[in-house]
């Protein structure tokens, strides 16, 4: 595991505020000159910490009315059963983040669709028939709150 300083926990947290920011915008603002700075983004992104870029999109603004946050209960917990419901949800795109969890549930995902009619296609015509599944357990989000936060940095060593 790479071991971050300070100087990369501040890139870090200028990224997530943009991340369209050019390499000297954010090597001012973490006090660094370019080059060190671009060859530490660039080590992030080699080791995984820095998984790519994205764009925040405004859910409603795009037609896509409903968040449902979906509880999946497998058949057997082993390996393979959640390992075959995984890779099938991986797959359908209006799962938009998804969680092995603990609890009465195995799996928790946050769906994305237009409408009530969309999900229960997607429900009917998908979700029910997914592999390994004995119960599902919709909830509907009423209004969103937060989305695409940033991450709190945990403390450096030492501070």
């Amino acid at each position: 595991m790479l071991k971050l300083d300070k100087y990369d926990h501040a890139i870090l947290r200028e990224l997530q505020k943009n991340a369209r920011a050019t390499n000297v915008e954010i090597a001012e603002a973490v006090n660094l000159s370019p080059s060190p700075c671009l060859r530490r983004i660039r080590i992030m992104e080699k080791a995984g910490i820095i998984r790519g870029y994205g764009v925040n999109i405004d859910r409603t603004a795009i037609g896509l009315e409903l968040t449902v946050f979906v509880e999946f209960k497998v058949e057997r917990h082993n390996r393979e059963s959640a390992q075959r419901l995984q890779d099938a949800l991986e797959e359908l795109p209006e799962v938009v983040s998804c969680f092995m969890i603990s609890g009465d549930t195995d799996f928790l995902a946050e769906v994305v669709v237009e409408n009530l009619a969309a999900y229960e296609a997607l429900l009917t015509e998908k979700l029910l028939s997914l592999p390994s599944v004995i119960d599902i357990r919709s909830n509907f989000a009423v209004r969103t709150v937060k989305t695409g936060g940033a991450i709190k940095l945990p403390k450096l060593e030492g501070r």
